[in-house]
């Protein structure tokens, strides 16, 4: 039935799965949409079932679909390995390597893995992409992303995790706070000042969820957000008391604009990294994640 597809319409349907829509893919691949249309049409004629759902929000894989894609997840990025191997024993040290992350890492943490990366390895790409900690395993799981350095409260067969390591949820105020003087806080005392939460799409706010669950005093929240830099700033203009660990927050601390409090009972943030399981790396690949592995456990060090 689909022995012979050809490796052409594989890389395309990738790319209408990965854009969710034939329109955008056609762009990417330097196609009209029609042309894409029919390609994508043969092929789902080849396989004898429909790989897509046509709805008004785009498509969405069918079971069909989904069988397919796995298969040319592990085909392409097999294939990308090889090419690189092939390349590296040619002597052109090159690759690249797709990271999706969270916001608060970008402050210092992936910043240090990116110099050592282009300090050693000058022909190495990198592209970063900035998502919630959830998003990003599903990016990594489907194949959209090579690897995730975020917070994940949930082990998930789909990725292999290569390290974790815990920080400590602390309330974050300026050094002038009634707080600040404190070495350690519980919930309900940062319950009597106005609060600047997380939004329940991001992991810390899964840490947080008991406390609140058991506070009974009253909250005056001012802000719920899903943008740490925002909750960062909200903290340090004294407007309310936020919660983070202590990534993305190393120069207000060393700058003293910034005072983290952990927080008694609170769960601490599981900082991994992941990649998707089962996949044989390509060196680039390989190589990035050894830093961010070393990165990792320096961070935990100096947090101990």
């Amino acid at each position: 039935m689909a022995q012979r597809i050809h490796a052409k319409a594989l890389v395309h349907f990738d790319t209408i799965r990965r854009c969710g829509s034939i329109r955008q893919a056609a762009r990417q691949l330097h196609l009209s949409s029609s042309a894409l249309n029919r390609q994508l049409l043969e092929l789902e004629s080849q396989i004898g079932a429909p790989l897509f759902e046509r709805l008004t929000a785009g498509l969405r894989l069918t079971p069909t679909g989904e069988v397919l894609a796995r298969h040319v997840i592990h085909v392409l990025q097999d294939a990308q390995r090889m090419s690189i191997e092939l390349e590296a024993l040619q002597g052109l040290k090159t690759g690249h390597v797709d990271l999706i992350t969270v916001e608060a890492l970008t402050h210092a943490f992936v910043p240090a893995i990116l110099e050592q990366m282009g300090r050693q390895h000058p022909n190495v790409s990198t592209s970063v992409r900035i998502a919630g900690s959830r998003r990003a395993a599903e990016e990594v799981e489907s194949g959209s992303a090579d690897l995730a350095i975020s917070f994940l409260y949930q082990r998930n067969s789909g990725l292999r995790q290569l390290a974790v390591a815990p920080f400590a949820i602390g309330a974050v105020v300026p050094p002038d706070h009634p707080l600040a003087c404190r070495e350690a806080v519980t919930f309900t005392q940062c319950a009597q000042y106005p609060l600047v939460l997380p939004s329940p799409e991001i992991s810390i706010y899964e840490a947080l969820e008991p406390l609140l669950r058991a506070c009974r005093a009253p909250l005056q929240v001012i802000m719920q957000t899903s943008s740490f830099e925002l909750m960062k700033q909200m903290a340090r203009q004294g407007r309310g008391v936020a919660f983070v660990n202590r990534l993305g927050i190393e120069e207000e601390l060393r700058q003293g604009t910034l005072v983290h409090l952990p927080v008694k009972k609170a769960m601490p943030s599981l900082l991994g990294i992941y990649v998707r399981s089962g996949r044989s790396m390509p060196p680039a690949i390989e190589r990035f994640c050894q830093l961010a592995v070393e990165q990792l456990q320096q961070r935990q060090h100096q947090a101990s």
